[in-house]
């Protein structure tokens, strides 16, 4: 099978098992099958709060990423060495993750719920403590990013399922506050 087929497959089963988990849960949650950029997954409680959730899947114990998503790199081209400039401001860090580890059967499908800041903070550790020994400087190919968080990186939040059902309990408070009440106006039928 090809790999980038292989890779979609995985996605597309990350997806559909994280809503059956939170089906599981008692909540409502569908997928967008990859059409939209920051999220996969519109997750509703019985109130009807509401909250966008990011599915990333692996076959193994690992997930790419890029460094650049997550530092702020500069690539000296003289020295063929990444100075590291510190973390990357990035958008909706409270967003909340669900990285799938496939197992070999379903019965070893793991979940690690988190927020896109604990990914930020998975890669950040992870690229440096490769980094760091090679003193920045990449063996093969030194413009790479190329970076990996992996399951040690995130077993403090290994079915972490809280963090969904509170954010939800949030979003009705937040939604509850914000809604302002309408005017009641009677139906008028002309006959």
């Amino acid at each position: 099978m090809a790999s980038g087929l292989s890779n979609k497959l995985a996605g597309q089963i990350g997806e559909y098992l994280t809503c059956a988990e939170l089906g599981r849960r008692g909540l409502i949650a569908t997928t967008f099958t990859g059409n939209v950029p920051e999220y996969d997954l519109i997750v509703c409680d019985d109130t009807l709060g509401t909250i966008p959730i990011q599915v990333k899947t692996s076959r193994g114990d690992s997930w790419p990423s890029r460094a650049d998503l997550w530092l702020n790199i500069e690539i000296d081209e003289a020295t063929k060495r990444q100075v590291n400039r510190g973390p990357r401001q990035i958008d909706n860090p409270d967003l909340i993750y669900v990285c799938v580890a496939l197992g070999a059967a379903r019965s070893e499908d793991r979940f690690f719920v988190c927020e896109k800041f604990d990914i930020q903070k998975a890669c950040i550790d992870s690229y440096t403590r490769w980094m760091d020994p090679k003193g920045w400087v990449r063996p093969r190919n030194f413009s790479s990013l190329d970076n990996r968080y992996t399951v040690s990186d995130l077993i403090a939040f290994e079915d972490n399922w809280q963090l969904v059902t509170s954010r939800l309990k949030q979003s009705t408070v937040t939604k509850s506050l914000l809604e302002i009440p309408l005017p009641h106006r009677e139906l008028e039928i002309e006959l």
